[in-house]
């Protein structure tokens, strides 16, 4: 459903590790808006809300909600160390577009919702 790369293993750890609460998971969601109709989103969460799907790759468990699901199906979390412009990516097979700032896309079906990049 949804791979991650060694390093947004690593980086995700590291971060847990930081925040000192072993249990915390990653959640993954989409929502409607950003640039090109659909933005991704990411969040420590401590609990699966009724109806995740449970991912849980070396160590590291992904909850996403059953709308998110539907976009997100067959995507890569990876983690990008670059002086500018870093952090976790989603490469999503599902995008027919996305915006610039790497948080924004469209399936093809969902451009009338698109806002300008702020």
């Amino acid at each position: 459903m949804i791979n991650l790369t060694v390093s947004a293993v690593k980086q995700f750890k590291r971060l847990v590790v930081e925040q000192g609460r072993p249990e915390l998971a990653l959640r993954v969601f989409v929502s409607p808006g950003g640039c090109s109709g659909m933005s991704y989103g990411m969040a420590f969460d401590e609990a699966p809300q009724e109806g995740d799907l449970t991912v849980e790759q070396d160590g590291v468990k992904v909850w996403v909600d059953e709308m998110s699901v539907l976009y997100l199906k067959g995507s890569e979390i990876d983690f990008v160390d670059k002086l500018m412009g870093g952090g976790f990516t989603i490469n999503n097979p599902n995008a027919a577009r996305s915006c610039a700032c790497g948080h924004s896309f469209d399936t093809g079906g969902d451009g009338e919702s698109a806002r300008p990049c702020s």
